[in-house]
């Protein structure tokens, strides 16, 4: 599909919105008919999503996109009613005996560009948030997961009227073309850097846009925490598809006595979670050779520099994209998966030794988009919070905030802008519209002008009783 033909469609979508915007009873029916569409063909989506990556666990793709999915449309069909209903507010005093309420109301035709590393949630999750605001959209899920892809496309286009939802699959410059189309909304999953390319391209059409984006996500473990849960839980989230999650913890922050006590446990854990991981088809792999040559250069750069590697499996096996996990000590600044997000299964230990010295450093980089700490000490826990700032937090666990649907998932600063997910998705792609409704007899009729002496002394009066 060409820019033209592109355009063509978002005008006919515009159109058919402007004709007939959704109200809360299609928006039901049709997040009911996405719930049905996903479990219909749960099998094909995961085959694909497996296709793609070579080796994918069936079981994390089940777990970690199909589940959250149907739980989401759940959750949105369940408070659609009331997220949509009018709310009335306090009207100001000297606009009486007017009223005042706003509603939420659908913007249009929204563009969403989904990402390859969970190509199914990414892609359809800010659809079920897009439909329950009453929108129409256009989905472009991401070319370097192609199979996953085109059964997204089979799947929606053959149950949706392309006026009302349609999803094109193209290359890189049918991305670029997506994001410079002028829609009412555009979400963008991905990385910083395309991401400011998002920004830019969608900036001409004045497009508002959501950029849900990734960065380097501590987990910082304090000296008094146990170390063999910390290390579990970490591990857990770290590598979940490998470590191509955008929320897995980046890297890890504890004081220097914690190193061999957490190398032995991280070892432990890996070989519980992936016994004979070479044959393990619950390890993922790589999504592609110049990912994996990319994370391959991430540790000689380390290596050379001073770092040591440790292999927590047998390195010994050569398989495509395959790339067994790594803890990695006396790591600087100066490395180069210090400097960028690592998204594989490497996993560098900062010694840090002070929850001060913890904090200063992650301040002093890009906000990331998760922040995890390992503490039971309330008091520091409430220390930690106010004084750093992040897409969002678990406390003494990992990636697991953003499955709660009554908090806001985002980025922050560098990882990303706005938010999504239950009733902060809903709000991202709506309007919310102001309403104020005047009685035949108002008190403001009597401050038109001309403004008389009568007036001037009214208008003083008025200023007396609204000042502080």
């Amino acid at each position: 599909m060409n820019k033209t033909e592109l355009n063509g469609l978002l005008e006919r979508q515009q159109a058919a919105f402007k004709k007939s915007p959704p109200d809360v009873r299609y928006r039901l029916d049709n997040l009911k008919k996405l719930s049905d569409i996903v479990d219909n063909n749960k099998d094909r989506l995961i085959n694909a999503v497996y296709k793609d990556f070579g080796i994918r666990s069936k079981e994390e793709t089940l777990f970690l996109e199909i589940f959250p999915l149907q739980d989401e449309i759940r959750h949105a069909m369940k408070n659609l009613r009331s997220w949509a209903k009018r709310r009335y507010v306090q009207g100001a005093w000297f606009l009486l005996p007017s009223s005042a309420y706003y509603q939420y109301q659908g913007l249009g035709s929204v563009g969403i560009m989904g990402a390859w590393n969970y190509q199914v949630l990414l892609t359809l999750s800010p659809l079920v948030d897009a439909i329950a605001a009453g929108n129409h959209a256009i989905l472009k899920p991401s070319e370097m997961a192609p199979a996953s892809a085109e059964v997204i496309k089979e799947i929606i286009n053959s149950n949706f009227a392309e006026e009302y939802i349609h999803c094109v699959t193209g290359d890189a410059e049918l991305a670029k073309d997506f994001s410079s189309l002028p829609f009412d909304h555009l979400f963008f999953t991905g990385s910083t850097k395309i991401g400011k390319l998002i920004m830019a391209a969608a900036a001409p059409n004045l497009t508002p846009v959501t950029l849900e984006l990734g960065g380097k996500s501590p987990a910082i473990i304090h000296n008094s925490y146990s170390t063999a849960l910390a290390a579990r839980r970490i591990m857990a989230g770290k590598l979940f598809n490998c470590g191509q999650t955008c929320v897995a913890p980046d890297y890890v922050i504890m004081p220097q006595a914690l190193n061999d006590d957490f190398e032995q446990e991280v070892k432990k854990i890996v070989k519980k979670f992936y016994p004979d991981i070479s044959e393990n088809e619950q390890y993922s792999r790589i999504i592609n050779s110049d990912h994996f040559k990319r994370l391959n250069s991430l540790l000689k750069d380390a290596e050379e520099k001073g770092a040591r590697i440790v292999e927590l499996s047998d390195n010994s096996i050569d398989k495509p994209q395959f790339m067994t996990p790594k803890l990695v000590f006396n790591v600087n600044a100066e490395m180069e998966l210090m400097q960028e997000e690592i998204f594989g299964p490497i996993l560098p230990v900062l010694n840090l030794e002070t929850p001060e010295e913890a904090v200063d450093y992650v301040n002093d980089n890009a906000k990331p988009l998760a922040l995890y700490y390992f503490d039971d000490n309330t008091k520091r826990i409430n220390w930690l919070l106010k004084n750093t700032l992040s897409g969002g937090v678990t406390i003494n666990d990992s990636i697991y905030h953003l499955a709660q649907h009554n908090l806001p998932f985002g980025g922050v600063g560098a990882s990303g802008m706005g938010h999504y997910h239950g009733y902060d998705g809903f709000k991202t792609f709506s309007k919310k519209r102001a309403v104020m409704h005047q009685k035949r007899f108002a008190a403001s009729d009597f401050l038109h002008p001309p403004f008389t002496d009568f007036k001037r002394k009214l208008i003083t009066v008025m200023g007396k009783l609204t000042k502080v």
